[in-house]
């Protein structure tokens, strides 16, 4: 047991202190903190514990909202001990930390919040369930394969809530996800445990089976989900991807055209564009005069975002990784880049290949300041400088938080 006075927050939620000259990562702290900490993982260079006695508060210490929050149990939420107030500073000066060490960049970030949780609560659209050997549902411990017996998760949409206490005992089953769209479509993702058949309890919702490589397979129902964003309706597939807040698509689309400022006749290219969310919104700016491509990898969402903007002629969609479709299509310039990539950002090659398109305007949607400062300070080497950017808390309770970022070519 280790006596430690916590430092600031980290990229990924935890406090970092020092032990005899090594790093420790403490998990239930707050900056300023002196804490009784466990050592629960140990290296030559660090350590990572768990804040088991707040021996001095902070003032932004609040009682966690969820009995299943602390040492030692449900991993899902990070900062259920602070306050919402203190958890949007947290994570901009972890946004703010991040461009300034990678980048090389000083800004003052805010974080904002998303409109439709305002107690930081009953978010979560997705959730994806572990199952015990009882097949009963429950949520894994941090960094653990243990599975938390879970009555009530706080952050779930109620709709999930519903659906989960309806149906236990999913014996076969290695976990269960359940989605409630902003439709008011529901949905349930099933993974077998290996060798398995998985009872299946009477529910009142589309069911699948993911099969690993073999893809998903429906057993009851469409498959589908219908999302809604203001006044246009997304088809998005149960096992894809769209965004788990509830406020959070129609936040993020008006965020990217107020920085994109797309204009009628512009080329615009939206890239990991999935259902085609940010496609639907540049297409109707740039209207029939332009043109937009929207570029992903996964087939299913290709098909999905074909199918939301069948009929507007100025939009098509190429299945690929990006780098491989630029190439293939011979794209070698664009007025306006969109791009929302998963947690490991661009990477080098794709952000030499989408700064040889000499775009005016790069859009850079991300959920980890990390690869996006990474991501910006390649840009800053090719010609391009962070002219604005906003950051929003999208997952109350959780150190996460997605950026929105301007380029534009110096």
């Amino acid at each position: 047991m280790l006596e430690l006075t916590v430092g600031q927050v980290a990229n990924g939620g935890w406090c970092v202190a020092r032990h005899d000259g090594r790093v420790v990562f403490v998990r239930h702290a707050l900056p300023g903190e002196r804490v009784r900490a466990e050592v629960t993982e140990e290296t030559a260079r660090f350590l990572r514990a768990d804040a088991v006695e707040i021996l001095e508060a902070s003032p932004d210490r609040v009682t966690p909202p969820c009995p299943f929050s602390g040492p030692g149990r449900c991993g899902g939420c990070d900062w259920q001990h602070a306050s919402l107030e203190a958890q949007r500073r947290l994570k901009a000066d972890v946004v703010a930390e991040q461009l300034s060490r990678l980048a090389g960049i000083d800004r003052e970030i805010t974080v904002e919040e998303v409109p439709g949780a305002p107690d930081g609560l009953g978010w979560r659209t997705r959730v994806q369930y572990a199952t015990g050997r009882d097949g009963l549902l429950g949520l894994r411990r941090h960094r653990s394969h243990d599975v938390e017996p879970v009555t009530d998760c706080l952050i779930a949409d109620p709709a999930i809530e519903e659906l989960r206490v309806a149906t236990e005992g999913w014996r076969g089953a290695a976990s269960v996800e359940f989605i409630a769209s902003t439709g008011g479509d529901h949905a349930v993702v099933v993974t077998p445990k290996p060798h398995r058949d998985v009872r299946i309890p009477d529910i009142d919702a589309s069911v699948m089976l993911d099969e690993g490589r073999r893809g998903t397979r429906v057993l009851q129902g469409h498959g589908t989900l219908t999302e809604r964003v203001g006044d246009r309706d997304f088809r998005v597939s149960a096992s894809g991807f769209w965004q788990v807040h509830p406020g959070a698509a129609a936040t993020l689309l008006d965020a990217v055209l107020d920085f994109a400022q797309p204009k009628p006749g512009e080329w615009a290219l939206d890239l990991y564009c999935g259902a085609g969310l940010f496609a639907a919104g540049l297409a109707e700016a740039v209207g029939p005069s332009g043109a937009v491509l929207g570029i992903e990898s996964e087939a299913q969402a290709v098909q999905d975002a074909r199918w939301n903007l069948r009929g507007v002629a100025q939009v098509s969609f190429e299945r690929g990784r990006v780098e491989e479709a630029l190439d293939r299509l011979e794209i070698e310039r664009a007025d306006l880049v969109v791009t929302d990539p998963p947690r490991a950002g661009l990477g080098r090659e794709v952000v030499d290949r989408v700064a040889g398109l000499r775009a005016s305007r790069i859009v850079y949607v991300s959920c980890d300041p990390a690869t996006l400062a990474r991501d910006i300070k390649w840009f800053g080497e090719l010609g391009y400088e962070l002219a604005d950017i906003r950051a929003f808390d999208q997952y109350p309770m959780t150190h996460h938080v997605e950026c929105v970022a301007l380029l534009v070519r110096g």
